[in-house]
């Protein structure tokens, strides 16, 4: 009875042993399954929205439509935005109204905001003055190696570009309101989306832009055209190509706006054809390189609105702003292939209206932009590689 009963003990335990020894062989299974998808994943930049970032703007102020903004060497961050023509009077900048419709608030702020790292307001300047044509619709801002400040501007009429300090005083116009004569005209633009500076040849390349269909590339002293071309390098021709037609063969120009044209560190551009849904990519003197189409079913405002890239030397990462769709795409530079994407359409942190312009800074972060109603600056911060979902969604909790 004794030896039967130890031996049953001895089965049982040796069952027990059993379970146990499966139910870890499961768990290893389970934890290589789970290294293996890990390992076969895509890896990209992570990101996690700062909700307290910028701080709020005082004096009562509110943004417009915002529609552009620049990183600097100090990493302080400027945006330009549109202010009372954005705004309703009644409903958003009472103090503004004639006669003034409510007591404490609230006013338009300043054309141009400039933030240090921490989301302070430090500075606050722009709109028309002696010596210079303030553009009818500021368009675009971008912060340049010396610590000077351009603008463009996309209202009918606005044919030139400004340049100010960073603290707001006038340096210098290219071209003159009103004046522009088309994508062929080598003293005007029209209406001019962004301006990217190269310092090393001390050039200028405008994205020309809401009335012209070409980049324009300029000396960033003298304002001097040095050459222009249009879509896969062509002369800029200014006929009519009617709405975009997802179905047809790729357009031949460009479609207004061209909305940006972006200098990577390798010598690429890479330029937004807004419309077209397309980015196309060329050398330094307009020899076409490559395209590609990203959500080319998008209609009217189109999908690629704005370009910027990752910090790390060889800038291995294109970030793309879309605010048709509401997202912020990141691509493999090279391949020009969507790895993931972040952002979705709606008013909270992380989310998007009309999501315009995008930068970076030296740390990777991102910042964005927003117009329409949309009317918002947002931080991105950068948070790593990672294995990444084809789509975030909105990015909250990135770990």
């Amino acid at each position: 009875m004794a030896r039967s009963r130890q031996t049953h003990n001895v089965l049982v335990g040796a069952s027990f042993l059993a379970v146990l020894a499966a139910l870890g062989a499961g768990q290893a299974a389970l934890a290589a399954k789970a290294a293996a998808q890990a390992a076969g994943a895509v890896q990209a930049p992570r990101f996690e929205v700062d909700p307290l970032w910028p701080k709020p703007l005082p004096n009562h102020w509110v943004l417009g439509s915002a529609v552009g903004v620049s990183v600097d060497a100090r990493d302080h961050v400027f945006i330009v935005h549109r202010g009372a023509g954005t705004l309703n009077a009644r409903t958003e900048i009472g103090l503004a109204s004639t006669p003034p419709s409510a007591e404490d608030c609230c006013l338009p702020a300043p054309p141009i905001l400039e933030f240090d790292p921490a989301g302070n307001l430090v500075g606050h300047w722009g709109g028309p003055g002696p010596g210079y044509e303030w553009p009818a619709s500021n368009h675009g801002i971008t912060a340049d190696d010396k610590g000077n400040v351009w603008i463009g501007g996309n209202a009918k009429g606005d044919a030139h570009v400004v340049k100010f300090t960073r603290d707001g005083k006038f340096l210098m116009q290219f071209g003159h309101q009103g004046q522009g004569k088309g994508s062929n005209d080598m003293e005007n633009f029209g209406q001019v989306a962004k301006i990217f500076v190269d310092p090393k040849a001390n050039e200028a390349y405008i994205a020309d832009g809401y009335g012209n269909k070409r980049v324009v590339v300029i000396d960033a002293d003298t304002g001097k055209f040095k050459r222009y071309w249009g879509a896969y390098g062509h002369k800029p021709d200014d006929t009519d190509l009617g709405n975009y037609d997802p179905a047809a063969l790729p357009a031949q120009q460009f479609r207004t706006p061209v909305h940006c044209a972006e200098l990577a560190n390798d010598g690429l551009l890479y330029v937004c054809d807004r419309p077209n849904d397309r980015i196309q990519v060329f050398q330094k003197d307009g020899s076409f390189v490559k395209e590609t189409f990203i959500a080319k079913k998008t209609l009217g405002d189109g999908s690629v609105w704005d370009i910027a890239f990752s910090k790390d030397p060889r800038q291995k990462y294109l970030y793309l702003a879309d605010g048709k769709n509401e997202k912020v795409y990141i691509l493999d530079r090279d391949t020009l292939k969507i790895l993931t994407a972040f952002g979705d359409g709606g008013r909270q942190p992380g989310q998007f209206f009309g999501v315009h312009s995008i930068a970076t800074d030296s740390k990777g972060n991102i910042y964005t932009t927003e117009t329409y109603e949309g009317k918002r600056l947002q931080k991105f911060v950068y948070k790593g590689l990672g294995p990444v979902k084809p789509d975030q969604g909105t990015p909250w909790g990135v770990k």
